[in-house]
Parts: structure tokens; sequence; C-alpha cells
């Protein structure tokens, strides 16, 4: 527990904290949506906002956020009203802003491609006391929207036209939801950075749909899941050396697996378990199957 005597790594840890919380927290959302790549063209974008920054001496991680939020917003008004040429759009959008973060970087009189680097794959030295109070207000922020409007934001992601009917102002819970995913981004892009920032927003939350069936467990094991990955990731590049981004998400995915090799037993067990509470007199073609599709996880 040495390392815990360095002031970077308690700034780091507690990033590392947060970012655990909030990232799966709009991935569980962006999962239901279909949008599970979301995050990775926030990501790209945010760079603009990262180099602009560096250009003009502003924090990186607020110039992050505000180009983010924007670029999400962008991104659902393609959405809703480009349906036929939207794809090449958001292609033109996430790749000028890859272009846009290298150009005004290099422009920039501090800035480097070394600075570039720490913001797309993650850093802890670079974590700085500014950062972390960015975060934690960012990471509040996301916190709030993502329990505060669980239920309404459960109902958008489910079913849209349901939604639009019993009352829901569907568009403004879809901006709300970029937004946040904006916010998520920019929230991590100091730990796990840009480019891996989407896989643990995304791969948890597949993670924790192979042992749940309701959205609540589904929530909590993720957030559970992205909280343990996000600590050791740190701690693991800490003593080894090793990119913390890389860490992060190589353990997620490890998690991933781990968790779907011990579905396949209780998906049987509970088979047995329903067969066995299968009244005698019922025909066997009655029994109700107890496999699922892996999006069943997120049941109400």
């Amino acid at each position: 527990m040495d390392f815990l005597n360095y002031a970077f790594m308690q700034r780091a840890l507690l990033a590392a904290v947060l970012v655990g919380v909030t990232a799966p927290a709009v991935g569980i959302y962006l999962v239901q949506r279909r949008q599970a790549l979301m995050g990775d063209g926030i990501g790209h974008v945010a760079m603009t906002g990262v180099g602009l920054g560096f250009l003009l001496s502003w924090s990186p991680v607020w110039m992050a956020t505000a180009v983010s939020v924007l670029g999400a917003v962008l991104m659902e008004l393609i959405r809703w009203y480009g349906r036929t040429r939207g794809d090449i759009a958001l292609a033109m959008l996430f790749y000028g802003g890859m272009a846009g973060g290298v150009m005004f970087i290099n422009l920039a009189p501090t800035g480097s491609n070394a600075n570039l680097n720490s913001y797309l794959f993650g850093s802890l030295s670079t974590v700085s006391e500014s950062d972390v109070t960015a975060i934690c207000a960012l990471a509040a922020f996301v916190v709030l929207v993502t329990l505060g409007l669980r239920r309404q934001l459960f109902a958008v992601s489910q079913d849209e036209e349901f939604a639009r009917v019993t009352g829901l102002p569907v568009r403004a819970l879809n901006l709300l939801t970029a937004v946040t995913a904006a916010v998520t981004v920019t929230v991590a892009m100091r730990v796990v950075g840009l480019l891996l920032v989407s896989a643990l927003m995304v791969v948890p939350v597949a993670a924790a749909q192979q042992l749940t069936r309701s959205f609540a467990a589904t929530f909590a094991v993720a957030v559970a899941i992205g909280i343990a990955v996000t600590i050791g990731g740190t701690v693991t590049s800490y003593y080894q050396d090793v990119p913390p981004g890389a860490t992060i998400v190589l353990l997620t995915i490890a998690a991933f697996i781990v968790l779907t090799a011990l579905a396949a037993p209780l998906a049987r067990r509970r088979a047995r378990a329903a067969a066995a509470a299968q009244p005698a007199g019922d025909p066997a073609e009655c029994t109700i199957p107890a496999t699922r599709e892996a999006g069943d996880g997120i049941g109400v």
C-alpha cells in the first residue's frame, strides 16, 4: 500500500473510482439503445477540445467537455434528421474531431504528441488537482442524471414509441443521454484515455448481463465491476509500469470472460429448477425454456 503515500496516486485512484462509477452508469443506457460505440465517437470529437485547450491555454478537461457536449448534440441531430446520409456525416464528425485535435495540439506553444498521448491512452502521473476537481464536478452531474432519471431514461432506451405515448419528452431525454455520455468521456479520459473509454462504458454492462435479470441488479453489478477494474488497473499500472488505460480495459474483458463462463452452469441450474417446479400433470411441450438472449439481462 506504499502507493498511497504519493499524491499523484491518491489523485489517480480517486479519478479511477469516479470513472468506474460513471462509465457503466451511462453505458447501461447506451447498450439498451444499441449505441454501444457512441462513446468511441464522442472520444474522437473530444480530441479537438483537448487540442483547443492547449492552444488557448485553457483547461483541456473543461474544453473537451464543451466540445464533446456539442459533438453529442450534433450526433443526436444527425440521428433525427440525417437518415439518408447520416452515416457519412457522423464519419466526418468523428474523423474531423481526431484531425482537429492533432492539428491544434501541434500548433499550441506547450503542446506535443506526448501531451496528446496522455489523453488518448490515459496517464497516472499527469492527473492534476485541477483535473480531480473537474472530474468530481462532472461525475456528480453524471450520477445525478443516471440515478435521478433512471426510470425515464430506461423507458426511452427500451421503447421510444411507448415512452412518447406515455407523455415522456423523448427527444429531450435522448439529448440528455447524449450529453451525459459526452461528460462521462471527459471524466474518463485522464485515467482510461479517449480511445479506450467506450470499452469501460460497454463491457462491464455486458459482463453484468451474463448473471443478472433486472435493471437494478445489472446497474449495481456493472458499477461494481467498473470500480474493481479501474482500481485494479491503476494499481497494476503503478507496480508494473504499464499503460493504465490498456490495463483497465484488459481487466474488464477478463471479467467479462470469467462471468460468461460462470453464467453457463448458472443457466443450467435455473433450467433444472424450472423443470423441477413444473407440475407433474403438464405436458413436456408446455415447459417454458429457461434460456434468454444476451440483451435480456436488463428487464424491469
